[in-house]
């Protein structure tokens, strides 16, 4: 277990991001938690890892704040070798009515930032000698799911934008990952996941009859980091207790 790797993970200041943090600096990397407001992750346990975290104020829809945050991140640890694109919004709506300002802003916090944060990270990765690169997408980015036109969009691009980077990077040492959870159930939506008609339905859609956990993709993300498998890149990983194959 190395203790001297440097990870970057955008919106980390809660939900996945935060729990991608912690279990990343359980396993001994450093982690830098790139947040609008540069606090890093807002719970109790950061106390614990606070050694281990080297916060930092990123706007990741401001591709100079996306730059400055990667410069100074390498200069207060030395270097980068990772990157998880995390940061996120969902904003839904009925497609006839949605507006061409929503449906931008989605897809520029989604797609275009994973793919500015990618660029931006990239020749810090080639100066370390490569690295790994893992994208947050989204089950959605396979199925159509009404209201969710501008999202399903947004996290389709994300898987495009992983194959063509793993492919182009790859002579650099540089592996790129898409990883796309379904159903998470975290802070924000703890309410609607488990009570009420969202989660019944959920029980009957998702196999296994439960959502997933914060920790559940922490656990895989930090994996593909910790092992550092070589010939793993390019490929989009579902994590939705098999909902988006179930028929």
């Amino acid at each position: 277990m190395t203790t001297k790797k440097v990870i970057a993970v955008t919106g980390a200041s809660r939900g996945i991001g935060a729990a991608i943090a912690f279990e990343l600096a359980r396993r001994g990397f450093t982690v830098g938690c790139l947040t609008r407001k540069g606090k890093g992750p807002e719970a109790p346990e950061a106390v614990e890892f606070t050694r281990r975290f080297v916060n930092v104020a990123c706007d990741v829809t401001d591709e100079a704040s996306i730059k400055a945050a990667f410069a100074e991140l390498a200069d207060k640890t030395g270097g980068l070798n990772g990157l998880v694109n995390n940061a996120g919004i969902h904003l839904d709506g009925a497609s006839h009515e949605l507006t061409t300002a929503i449906y931008d802003k989605v897809m520029a916090t989604n797609a275009t930032a994973t793919f500015a944060g990618c660029r931006e990270a990239y020749r810090h990765l080639v100066k370390s000698g490569g690295g790994t690169i893992v994208n947050i997408g989204s089950f959605f980015d396979k199925i159509g799911v009404k209201r969710n036109v501008a999202y399903c969009a947004s996290k389709a691009a994300v898987g495009a934008i992983t194959r063509c980077l793993a492919v182009e990077w790859a002579n650099r040492g540089i592996r790129v990952l898409d990883v796309a959870p379904g159903y998470i159930v975290t802070d924000l939506n703890r309410k609607a996941m488990t009570t009420g008609p969202l989660a019944e339905y959920l029980k009957k859609r998702i196999p296994g009859g439960s959502t997933g956990t914060t920790s559940d993709v922490a656990k895989l993300v930090a994996a593909i980091f910790s092992e550092a498998i070589p010939f793993l890149s390019g490929e989009t990983i579902y994590l939705d207790g098999a909902q988006g194959i179930n028929h």
